[in-house]
């Protein structure tokens, strides 16, 4: 009989752990949940009573935080007492592309997953069940089961894989309403332990058990399946340009075939978000260390092709402003990877910037969720530049009227739905003339804005 499950540990409060251990939190308030992180201000912000102050922004969440915290949900940096407790303890924990040494710019860096697995080994003093929830490359639980098995304490430890399928945005929804939930392991009883918590709200059709290396790798395979899709459209897109099709027709005629389906066929700037490129990556470098130089080569294309659609879209803007934009006013609207999130990483926008940037344009952007500070970190980032620099060129307003005004040209880069309720005659009447809109996301309506006097771009047409 498996394991009742008293006590959770998630170590992690960031865009996984946050989400996934409120809603848990919610549909089980019979397991008391701690959510442990050592950045002191991350947890300040989810215990702040101000539920607009959350660190995550994700539609529900606020609400769902609000139910269950301090009943059974509970934000702490006291990681020790957590671990110490729990009886089942979630990594939810960053794996940032490594920026050095061997694998530099491709492999996933595994530090703060063994800094994880080292610490559970030094406090616990009871048998764990230990679950990786973090996006992690195949075969890694071998690694943490290697520590966790070499502290001679006698704690028995159990490894579970068990990936997150969230879509930024609609977070919320895909947690209590999931296509699947899969669970790796090799322990039946630690397998049953994790289901039965799922069971509790998920269809047990839809909870799928596997060997650990088959959860770890379908995460990773998943999402280049996803990424591969967009650079596909995106791709036909520049064709559609030249040939005088429209990449939405060909989009809708292709997803109208049962066999291939409409999901993921909008063409746009590209793709961003933390998973897709840091993902196929991974993948990439994982086939290149097993000697499959064809299967990397075919992967990495994928990569290739968004990274040319985000550059082509910038020299669109270069090229139909008469050839320079030095001087001129750029407005961005939005800088999230895509709407109805906060998170910004790998986002389209930054890139596009960067390379106006590099042409002394001067940016003005707007985003209803993404703060100052947090853009002018995704471009100091880059390091193309001095941080000085890029605040001379690039100014961020929290009023969309006030970026438009007086621009060469706007550039949409989010897909806010709030962009399309604007009064664009009067953002028309006060932009420099000829006015200019770059629709990177083929979210606004050409007809209207034509007839308003704009000169509207939009990819695949």
């Amino acid at each position: 009989m498996a394991k009742k499950i008293e006590k959770i540990c998630c170590i992690g409060a960031g865009y996984v752990g946050g989400p996934t251990m409120s809603v848990v939190a919610k549909q089980c308030p019979e397991i008391e949940i701690t959510i442990v992180d050592m950045n002191e201000a991350r947890i300040a912000a989810w215990n702040d009573c101000d539920l607009n102050n959350l660190p995550v922004y994700e539609p529900g969440l606020a609400e769902i935080v609000a139910e269950a915290r301090g009943r059974n949900l509970f934000f702490s940096t006291d990681v020790d007492k957590a671990i110490a407790e729990a009886d089942m303890i979630f990594i939810s924990v960053n794996t940032p592309t490594k920026t050095y040494g061997k694998g530099k710019g491709m492999a996933a860096d595994l530090k703060f997953i063994e800094l994880c697995a080292r610490q559970i080994a030094a406090v616990a003093k009871t048998d764990k069940i230990v679950v990786e929830k973090s996006t992690l490359p195949v075969r890694t639980a071998a690694a943490l089961k290697s520590i966790l098995d070499n502290t001679g304490n006698g704690v028995n430890f159990h490894i579970l894989s068990n990936p997150e399928f969230l879509a930024e945005g609609t977070a919320v929804e895909d947690l209590l309403n999931p296509d699947r939930v899969l669970i790796g392991g090799e322990n039946a009883e630690a397998i049953q332990a994790l289901v039965d918590i799922y069971a509790q709200w998920v269809p047990e059709e839809r909870i799928l058990t596997t060997n650990l290396w088959s959860s770890e790798l379908s995460k990773l395979t998943a999402n280049a399946f996803l990424a591969q899709r967009v650079s596909s459209i995106n791709s036909i897109s520049e064709l559609c340009e030249k040939t005088g099709a429209n990449v939405d027709e060909v989009s809708k005629a292709i997803g109208l075939d049962s066999r291939i389906g409409p999901k993921f066929l909008k063409a746009s700037v590209g793709f961003g978000g933390s998973c897709f490129q840091k993902d196929i990556l991974n993948l990439v470098y994982i086939a290149r260390s097993y000697n499959l130089h064809a299967v990397a080569d075919y992967w990495d294309q994928v990569i290739l092709m968004n990274d040319h659609q985000k550059h082509r879209f910038a020299d669109n803007i270069i090229q139909t402003l008469y050839n320079t934009v030095s001087g001129k006013k750029i407005a961005f609207l939005g800088w999230a990877f895509k709407k109805d999130t906060n998170d910004t990483r790998e986002s389209a926008a930054i890139y596009v910037a960067d390379y106006l940037l590099s042409e002394e344009a001067e940016i003005t952007i707007y985003d209803p969720k993404v703060s100052a500070e947090r853009i002018y970190a995704d471009l100091d980032y880059l390091n193309t530049r001095s941080s000085a620099e890029n605040r001379r060129l690039v100014r961020v307003v929290s009023d969309p009227y006030e970026a438009t005004s007086e621009a060469h040209a706007i550039a949409v880069l989010t897909e806010w739905d709030e962009f399309k309720g604007y009064d664009w005659a009067r953002i028309k009447q006060e932009m420099k003339r000829p006015s200019f809109i770059f629709d990177g996301r083929k979210l606004l309506n050409r007809a209207q804005l034509e007839e308003i006097g704009f000169n509207y771009y939009a990819i695949g047409e």
